[in-house]
């Protein structure tokens, strides 16, 4: 039991780093939360402080997600007694598992930043890329799809949650790869949290009022509007 309460300790506090927040801060002084969406993710980054600024706080979402379940999973083995073996379930993968949620609620629910962060999405990926890379590669291209596709971010990010944990089942029972009953578990809660945490997202859809991705630049005006109202 220790050794699964420090792994989750250790993952939470690495998903906590709020990158976007510290990004910000840094490259321009500001906190992304008081512009655009007000989400503290990847995605309000591209869109207020351009590509660059991005790319540096998706990568680090994702190694966050992916050091958890990769790297940190395994310092169970060396806490105390070890880990306790889960009937039914392969001990490594469960291991893997626990370790990426928590960094994925560190992501959505930081430590370091007021509990307000962002949608755990690429957290996410990062962490299943550390886990079974076929699946998620899929889902990636489902995301992918759909936000050239449509432009939105939002839309891309739900269905490809939903079509993980569906990915998943068809790899197990139709393709006879060697998918854990854990991953099919807490792969469906994942989904259905990342989707809930874009509930508001949904309803901007269902309105029509969602915004889209039109370009890869830094939003034009938030800057002068900071500087004004200084």
């Amino acid at each position: 039991m220790l050794a699964l309460i420090s792994i989750i300790i250790l993952s939470y506090l690495l998903g906590s780093i709020p990158s976007s927040i510290w990004v910000g801060k840094i490259y321009k002084g500001v906190d992304i939360r008081n512009h655009g969406s007000g989400n503290a993710g990847a995605t309000n980054t591209f869109r207020i402080l351009g590509w660059k600024a991005g790319v540096v706080v998706a990568l680090i979402d994702l190694s966050k997600g992916f050091i958890s379940a990769y790297f940190i999973s395994q310092l169970a083995y060396s806490i105390g007694s070890g880990p306790v073996a889960i009937p039914m379930w392969d001990l490594d993968t469960f291991l893997k598992i626990v370790a990426g949620i928590a960094a994925v609620i560190g992501h959505m629910y930081p430590l370091y930043a007021n509990f307000d962060g962002g949608k755990g999405v690429i957290t996410a990926a990062g962490m299943l890329y550390g886990i079974e890379p076929i699946s998620i590669s899929l889902a990636l291209a489902v995301f992918l799809i759909l936000l050239f596709s449509t432009r939105y971010v939002s839309l891309a990010s739900i269905s490809a949650s939903f079509a993980y944990p569906v990915f998943l089942i068809l790899l197990r029972y139709v393709f006879d790869k060697p998918i854990d009953g854990s991953q099919i578990v807490f792969g469906s809660i994942l989904g259905l949290a990342i989707i809930i945490k874009h509930h508001s997202n949904i309803s901007r859809l269902l309105k029509g009022t969602e915004n889209r991705v039109s370009s890869f630049s830094p939003a034009k005006g938030w800057l002068n509007k900071e500087q004004n109202a200084a």
